[in-house]
C-alpha cells in the first residue's frame, strides 16, 4: 500500500518520470495485494506512454495477473514477449502450478529447455510444486532428483518442502518422514506444518502428533497448527483430544487466527471475517445466506461439521459454517457484481472441505464462476465442479 501511495504522489507533484524500473516496483505491489484494477491501469500506462516491456516489466505482469486469478492474461503477456528468459517461464510456470494446470507446467518446462534455458533453483520449486498439486508423484520425484544428476543444483530446504509436500498429498505419510529425517539440513516449520497437513487429510494420527511437537518447538504461536491437529482428533471422533488442543491453546494464550476473505468489486476492496456484520449490506447479505443455503439443502448438501468447534451443538456447527468469510464474501457478490461476471475471492486461510463442497453447488446453482485463491492455491469452481479435482 505504500508503494501505490507513493506512486501516487509522483504523479501528482513531481516532474520526475516513472520508468520501467518504477513500474516494475507499482505491477509487484499490485501483485502482492492482488489488486487487480490498480495493476490493469499500471499495465495500461506502460502500454500508452511507450514504456518498454522488457523482460522485468512482463515478469511482473504476469506474477500480477496469476495472483488476480486471471491466468489466461497472464499466458497472454507471456506469448506476446519476443525475447524470453529463465524468469518469465518460472514466472509462467508457477502460475500454471498454483492454478492446477500440471501438465500444462510441465509442457512449458519442456519448451524452456528447448529454447536453451537451464532450470534454477526457483524453477525446481516451482515444477515439484505442479506436480504436487496434482497428484504426480513419480514425475514430482524424478524432477527433486534430476536437479543434483542432470542440472548440478543443489536441494535446498524448498525443495524438500515441496518433496515432502508432494508425498504427504498422496498418502505416503512414511516416506515423507523419512525424507525429513534424512534430510542434509534441519527441517523448518514449513515441512513440518505440510506433513501435519497430510495426516489431516489422511488421518494419521501419530505421525499428526510428532509434526505438532516439532511444530510447538518452532513456532509456539502459531495457531494455525493446533488447529490442525484438533481437526485430526475431530475427525477421528477422538474429542478428548481435540479437548486437549483446545486447553493448550489457551494455557499458551494462544487464539485461532480468523478468517478474512477480500474481492474486488467496482476498484473498491471488500474484506469479511466470519460471522462479520460489519459490511453496510449485512442485512443483504445474510439473507442471502439463508436463500443459499436453503438451496444447497434442496440440492442435497449435507454440512461437514467435523471440523468446527467440538463444544456446539450440530446445528450450531452448520450455522458456522455457514458464516465462514468466503460464504459472506460471496453472497455478497451474488448481490452486487455483474451477474456474468466471476467471482473472484482472495482468502488468508486454507479453504474446509464444507466450504468447497457448498461452493461447487453455488457455482452450478448460481451459474457463476467463482476463483478461491487460499493459502496453498487457487480454486477455480464452475458448473459444480473445482479445478483442482477435489486433490488439494
Amino acid at each position: 500500500m505504500e508503494v501505490l501511495c507513493l506512486f501516487s504522489d509522483l504523479q501528482k507533484g513531481s516532474k520526475i518520470k516513472p520508468n520501467e524500473v518504477s513500474f516494475v516496483a507499482l505491477i509487484n505491489a499490485c501483485a502482492n495485494l492482488s489488486a487487480f484494477s490498480q495493476g490493469i491501469w499500471a499495465h495500461s500506462y506502460v502500454v500508452k506512454r511507450n514504456l518498454k516491456l522488457n523482460q522485468f516489466v512482463v515478469t511482473s505482469l504476469i506474477d500480477l495477473y496469476v495472483n488476480c486469478g486471471f491466468l489466461e492474461f497472464a499466458r497472454q503477456v507471456f506469448d506476446e514477449l519476443p525475447k524470453k528468459d529463465v524468469f518469465c517461464y518460472n514466472a509462467m510456470i508457477r502460475g500454471f502450478a498454483t492454478h492446477g494446470y500440471g501438465l500444462e507446467s510441465l509442457d512449458l518446462f519442456k519448451k524452456m529447455v528447448s529454447e536453451g534455458f537451464g532450470p534454477d533453483d526457483v524453477t525446481m520449486v516451482a515444477m515439484i510444486s505442479a506436480c504436487s498439486h496434482v497428484g504426480l508423484v513419480d514425475e514430482g520425484c524424478e524432477f527433486f532428483n534430476s536437479m543434483r544428476e542432470k542440472y548440478g543444483l543443489k536441494p535446498k530446504v524448498d525443495h524438500y518442502g515441496c518433496l515432502v509436500d508432494l508425498l504427504g498429498r498422496a498418502g505416503r505419510l512414511h516416506k515423507a518422514m523419512e525424507i525429513i529425517r534424512t534430510m542434509p539440513m534441519k527441517p523448518n516449520a514449513v515441512l513440518w506444518r505440510s506433513l501435519l497437513g497430510a495426516t489431516r487429510n489422511h488421518g494419521n494420527l501419530e505421525i499428526g502428533e510428532i509434526a505438532l511437537d516439532r511444530l510447538i518447538e518452532l513456532e509456539p504461536e502459531t495457531s494455525g497448527n493446533y488447529v490442525l491437529l484438533s481437526n485430526i482428533y475431530a475427525r477421528m471422533n477422538k474429542w478428548e483430544g481435540v479437548k486437549r488442543v483446545r486447553t493448550l491453546m489457551k494455557d499458551n494464550g494462544i487464539n485461532k487466527m480468523p478468517g478474512t476473505s477480500v474481492l474486488e468489486i467496482g476498484g473498491a476492496f471488500h474484506q469479511f471475517l466470519t460471522a462479520d456484520k460489519t459490511h453496510p449490506r449485512s442485512q443483504e447479505i445474510y439473507q442471502k445466506i439463508d436463500e443459499m443455503n436453503r438451496k444447497l439443502h434442496e440440492y442435497g448438501h449435507n454440512a461437514r461439521t467435523m471440523d468446527v468447534l467440538f463444544d456446539l451443538e450440530d446445528e450450531d456447527r452448520e450455522d458456522a459454517l455457514s458464516y465462514h468469510s468466503e460464504r459472506l464474501a460471496i453472497a455478497f457478490a451474488l448481490i452486487a457484481s455483474d451477474p456474468n461476471s466471476p467471482i473472484r475471492i482472495i482468502k488468508n486461510l486454507r479453504v474446509c472441505v464444507d466450504c468447497h463442497d457448498s461452493t461447487k453447488l453455488v457455482s452450478m446453482i448460481y451459474k457463476r464462476e467463482i476463483i478461491v485463491k487460499d493459502r496453498i492455491r487457487f480454486h477455480r469452481f464452475q458448473d459444480g465442479s473445482c479445478s483442482c479435482l477435489d486433490y488439494w
